[in-house]
């Protein structure tokens, strides 16, 4: 893990608004000593969730997107660091890893034209780069018997999760994506629009649920790819769900976790699916904020969910005065996991 910025005791400390008779997550979430090797802090820790962030947006402009995504790790950890302590949800066990340091990517992503075949090329040698920082991060935090929660980035890093998922166990795993683009796009070059595909061509990625396409925004070419792999990839779409309403929400979420839990699987989020959060796709149409916690919720209780990635938030691209938003509606999807998986006490 050489290239993980370690998010230190001071660093929370800085971060924290700290409050007389009050406990903020960041009064007592853990980090990793300067004094200590990685690996062995992380195995032998009592946390047991894992929080990296993953600041870039490489693969957002590799795939001809807005670029901002960089900025939510930061953004959401300040939010999680001031998060109430309390019975129903304990700080004390995450421990918050640090960032990967993509410094180097990013400034190199910025140099270069998507419209031009060559630099379309070198963004996605630079995403090829990300993936495997990724990769070896996931498998070892799965291989210390932790469950990882990703703070992106692009939803590029899809394809690292489910890869290093896959390696720590020594066999496929399965996807659950809430987002209203499948993310299965051609094998073109590594870009935040085909995590999936190369995941499944390279046969990590067994079975894949994508729950709420939008189906203005999905091309025929991907549809007519998806009906050729029927049995391993099913889906259905936010239009018949909350417009036409010729299916229901919650019996929904019951024939997607149907699909998938007989292996381990990830969750997957993509903040563009929920209307006028600042992301590179950003749409005015899609599910609530409420039936997304409802639905990490959900699937975040079942005993094969293995690791959480939200991704594609940019509070770079939001409002000015608001731009915290982002950062606190990701600490309320982190702690709905982390509730799903105990009973209250």
């Amino acid at each position: 893990m050489d290239n993980i910025i370690p998010f230190t005791s001071s660093d929370l400390v800085k971060v924290t608004n700290h409050r007389s008779g009050e406990v903020k997550f960041g009064e007592r979430m853990q980090t990793i000593p300067k004094d200590h090797d990685f690996h062995d802090f992380i195995k032998n820790c009592d946390a047991k969730y894992v929080l990296f962030g993953i600041p870039e947006d490489v693969g957002i402009r590799a795939n001809f997107g807005r670029p901002g995504a960089y900025s939510a790790w930061e953004n959401a950890l300040n939010s999680i660091a001031n998060i109430q302590h309390n019975r129903f949800c304990k700080g004390n066990q995450i421990l918050v890893l640090g960032a990967l340091n993509v410094s180097e990517e990013m400034e190199a992503a910025k140099l270069l034209d998507f419209h031009t075949t060559s630099d379309r090329k070198k963004l996605s040698a630079l995403v090829e780069k990300i993936d495997k920082e990724v990769v070896h991060i996931v498998s070892c935090l799965i291989k210390y018997g932790k469950t990882p929660i990703i703070i992106g980035g692009g939803h590029n890093n899809a394809y690292g999760n489910i890869k290093g998922t896959a390696l720590a166990l020594g066999k496929p795993i399965n996807a659950i994506n809430f987002d209203a683009h499948s993310d299965f796009r051609i094998l073109e070059g590594r870009h935040s629009g085909n995590g999936f595909s190369y995941a499944f061509e390279e046969g990590f990625l067994k079975k894949y649920f994508i729950f709420g396409l939008h189906e203005n925004y999905t091309s025929k070419s991907v549809l007519d790819n998806l009906k050729k792999i029927d049995g391993r990839i099913s889906f259905n779409t936010y239009d018949e769900i909350k417009i036409r309403q010729q299916k229901k929400f919650q019996h929904e979420l019951n024939t997607a976790i149907d699909f998938i839990k007989n292996d381990p699987f990830g969750i997957e989020i993509d903040l563009d699916a929920i209307p006028n959060i600042a992301s590179s796709a950003m749409t005015l149409s899609g599910f609530s904020i409420e039936e997304l916690r409802q639905f990490i919720s959900f699937f975040g209780k079942n005993s094969n969910a293995t690791y959480l990635h939200i991704c594609e938030g940019a509070p770079e691209l939001g409002e000015e005065k608001n731009n915290h938003l982002i950062g606190k509606l990701i600490g309320y999807l982190v702690t709905d996991f982390i509730k799903s998986k105990k009973e209250l006490v």
